[in-house]
């Protein structure tokens, strides 16, 4: 087995290396700046994700919705997702989940490790010919698919399933706070 010291040394700094740098703030602030015209012309943003990109989607859409007051949805309701891949295909049932569930002007955010996904590439391919604005959370390599698909794409550049998915989720909420514009607030309309 690896030193301890060793390893979280090294696994520590590959977050530092890849999640910290100025490089991602203008991707921050786009983020924001579309999450702010959907609030404003009262539509909605769309997240999803296979795995835990569905969690980390599910996350962000609760949080986007609760904290920066844009109303967010998933389509992660396990009767959905069982009828419209039966019904669609798998490859195709979340692109339909839009289809049936979307409006114009609405904005779609698609979480995939690999970028590769054929069920949410297929649901950024569809997207975009309905002229939503696409925004993805990707990792492994710069040209992915979903990245080409997207007018806005986080890319972690790293093959390494967790460091890619928290990094997506620290993106993702940092986008909520930079929204509010701090990063402590009370989350509770009331005290118990």
């Amino acid at each position: 087995m690896m030193d301890a010291s060793g390893f979280f040394l090294s696994y520590f700094a590959e977050y530092e290396r890849l999640a910290f740098g100025s490089n991602v703030y203008p991707i921050i602030e786009k983020f924001a700046e579309v999450a702010i015209n959907v609030r404003k012309s009262g539509k909605k943003m769309m997240f999803a994700g296979n795995g835990a990109s569905a969690s980390i989607s599910e996350h962000g859409a609760v949080d986007f919705t609760k904290q920066g007051n844009v109303r967010s949805v998933t389509f992660h309701d396990p009767n959905l997702i069982t009828c419209f891949a039966n019904d669609f295909g798998y490859d195709h049932w979340l692109a339909k989940a839009i289809e049936h569930y979307g409006d114009d002007g609405d904005a779609v955010v698609l979480t995939s490790v690999s970028g590769e996904s054929p069920s949410v590439v297929n649901a950024a391919r569809y997207a975009r010919s309905r002229g939503m604005y696409v925004i993805a959370f990707t990792g492994r390599k710069p040209d992915n698919t979903l990245a080409q698909c997207a007018n806005l794409n986080f890319h972690v550049a790293s093959d390494a399933y967790n460091i890619v998915e928290n990094i997506h989720s620290i993106w993702m909420t940092t986008t909520v706070d930079y929204l509010i514009g701090k990063a402590v607030y009370e989350t509770r309309a009331y005290q118990l």
